[in-house]
């Protein structure tokens, strides 16, 4: 079984807990995700099934989040879930302030990760170290911001939509809109609504996926594996050079984009990511000349 499973994460379970159940219902060990999710989130979490963990690697996307940010408060984790700080009244707040601060999210251009945050430090994940009450010095990594768009500003509360780059922290984003705004926020809600070409519109649900895997109707449930490389530049080679390809040889060629790129056959099939250096195509992954969808 290969391919894509884009579930749609329902709050309370973490990422570990979706793909253990994953595991059991379609009885494949290996799966892969394309991002965290907390507990307290809902929405995308795409899974890569079978060879398709091969691709992952690849699959470094954008994302799309819709947030709620709880102005008046700071917690230790950054979410509502986390022991309170501080609480401040926002009775001088505006709309209008609250609306001008999240446009200017869209300027943040690094941020500190979380500790209760997947990253690793020394060998260590952060959220395991903050468990046992450790917190150590972190360096602040590039982002960016793409878009953001206000849904609805009911104080103390604040929703919006944000487009961003991987490995961006929306909880740290409601942190920092606490700040310009002088009273402290934290997130109450988060949705992912997309990651790449996955959304919320083909996203399944673990109780569906049941269903169809106990009914044997597996249809449309997995999408196509060369998704996760669809944004590569791809070569199409004749069937001579992507046997040598697939035998693990390099090819002479003059010029290729710099990178990795997807090699395909005639057929339009991934049969294998390779990359281009010094006059010679080389392969990095290799899947057969039938290849993969």
């Amino acid at each position: 079984m290969n391919g894509v499973l884009n579930v749609h994460k329902a709050p309370s379970f973490t990422s570990h807990d979706v793909v253990a159940v994953v595991r059991r219902i379609l009885k494949e060990k290996q799966i892969g995700h394309l991002g965290t999710l907390d507990p307290l989130a809902t929405g995308v979490l795409s899974l890569a099934i079978g060879d398709a963990t091969r691709l992952v690697e690849y699959a470094s996307f954008n994302k799309e989040y819709r947030a709620v940010c709880l102005l008046g408060k700071t917690t230790d984790s950054g979410d509502v879930t986390g022991k309170v700080l501080s609480e401040n009244p926002v009775n001088g707040l505006t709309s209008k302030n609250a609306k001008q601060a999240v446009m200017e999210l869209k300027n943040i251009t690094e941020q500190v990760p979380p500790m209760v945050s997947a990253v690793k430090v020394g060998g260590q994940k952060l959220h395991e170290l903050a468990r046992k009450g450790v917190t150590v010095e972190r360096k602040a990594r590039p982002i960016q911001i793409f878009e953001v768009e206000v849904l609805s500003v009911e104080l103390p509360r604040v929703s919006f939509r944000v487009l961003c780059s991987p490995g961006t922290y929306v909880r740290v984003l409601c942190e920092s809109l606490g700040v310009a705004l002088g009273t402290g926020g934290c997130m109450e809600k988060l949705e992912r609504s997309k990651v790449g070409p996955f959304t919320l519109s083909n996203a399944i649900a673990l109780e569906e996926i049941q269903k169809k895997v106990e009914a044997g109707d597996l249809s449309g449930m997995l999408l196509p594996s060369s998704r996760l490389a669809a944004h590569l530049p791809a070569l199409e080679l004749e069937e001579q050079q992507l046997t040598a390809i697939c035998l693990g040889q390099k090819l002479n060629w003059e010029k290729a984009p710099a990178g990795p790129m997807r090699l395909m056959n005639a057929q339009g099939r991934l049969c294998a990511i390779g990359e281009w250096e010094e006059g010679l195509l080389k392969p990095k992954k290799v899947f057969g000349l039938e290849g993969m969808e």
